[in-house]
């Protein structure tokens, strides 16, 4: 029997702001709205490797705040630092970089910048180097999981700030939460529900982890359980049913789970997405929050809600 299908309509056209730009990054926001962030010129690497932090020269960001009826843009002018991420913070908007240098002397680079919707900034602290996933809640609290040399330290950081793999900020940089549960060498994954349930999938026994109980440590419960799927991306779930990226050498497909009894999650079943001319999407970039799928090709959105999902394929 063929893997199920489900064919998606974009729900947005960003082409019109994308003139003498290129998209870094697009992700959702708590409030279900995408935000793409856009470079006016892709910095290059230092010596072909490394990404830069500063920036000699003066860039110009884009931020694109859409939904399936309107778009905001919101242009950050004269920036010389490297920045990959964008998400709503309370009325203002967090930029952050991936790197950030440690120079010694305790000093080093602040890689993460509030602006308002001017674009202008109000306020820059550190969040440490080698970020793989940022994303805030309603609130305001900043979830950030961290790659391996942002665990184990590269960039001068003999004490990486983010060793422990996952670590909750509030809006001015102070750390609310920090991950003593798990033995993470590379948070793959990130998915924060909301203020109560925040769910994380790690490396190196790629096991699936979900934080509930606020950030007290009275009330703070981590619950594990293995979903037998090597280097997913991604996922989201409803707290039931789960969609991954199918992982290792399969990126592009997924994978449908759900939740057999406490700890344990159906075989699944794998299915494709296919875009309005019924073709499997090329190199899409895709972002998973919640219950949805976003998904970017070109200058098309798409998205696609476990409800829908549930229809294909129960």
């Amino acid at each position: 029997m063929p893997d199920p299908k489900l064919t998606l309509l974009p729900f947005a056209d960003i082409s019109s702001y994308t003139e003498g730009f290129e998209i870094v990054s697009v992700q959702w926001g708590h409030d279900g709205l995408a935000y793409i962030l856009l470079i006016n010129q892709i910095p290059e690497r230092k010596q072909g490797m490394f990404v830069q932090t500063k920036l000699k020269e003066s860039y110009t960001y884009k931020v694109l705040i859409v939904s399936d009826e309107y778009v905001q843009e919101v242009v950050i002018g004269g920036q010389q630092y490297h920045y990959h991420y964008v998400q709503p913070l309370q009325e203002h908007l967090l930029l952050v970089g991936a790197r950030c240098t440690y120079y010694g002397n305790n000093q080093y680079d602040l890689n993460a910048k509030v602006c308002d919707m001017e674009g202008t900034t109000i306020r820059e602290f550190l969040l440490g180097d080698g970020i793989q996933s940022v994303q805030v809640t309603e609130r305001g609290t900043i979830w950030t999981s961290y790659f391996d040399e942002g665990i184990f330290g590269n960039y001068g950081w003999d004490q990486p700030v983010g060793e422990s793999g996952l670590l909750a900020w509030d809006a001015y940089g102070n750390v609310l939460y920090k991950n003593n549960s798990a033995d993470i060498a590379d948070c793959y994954a990130l998915n924060v529900v909301n203020e109560e349930e925040v769910w994380f999938y790690y490396y190196t026994e790629f096991t699936l982890g979900c934080i509930s109980g606020g950030f007290k440590p009275e009330s703070t419960q981590v619950n594990f359980l293995n979903p037998n799927i090597s280097g997913s991306s991604g996922f989201c779930t409803d707290g039931y049913h789960f969609l991954f990226d199918a992982g290792y050498g399969k990126h592009g497909t997924f994978i449908f789970k759900k939740m057999q009894k406490p700890g344990s999650l159906t075989k699944g079943t794998k299915f494709k997405l296919l875009n309005e001319k019924k073709r499997p999407f090329q190199q899409a970039r895709q972002d998973f929050r919640q219950d949805h799928l976003l998904l970017s090709e070109g200058n098309l959105l798409y998205q696609v809600k476990m409800e829908e999902l549930l229809s294909v394929i129960e």
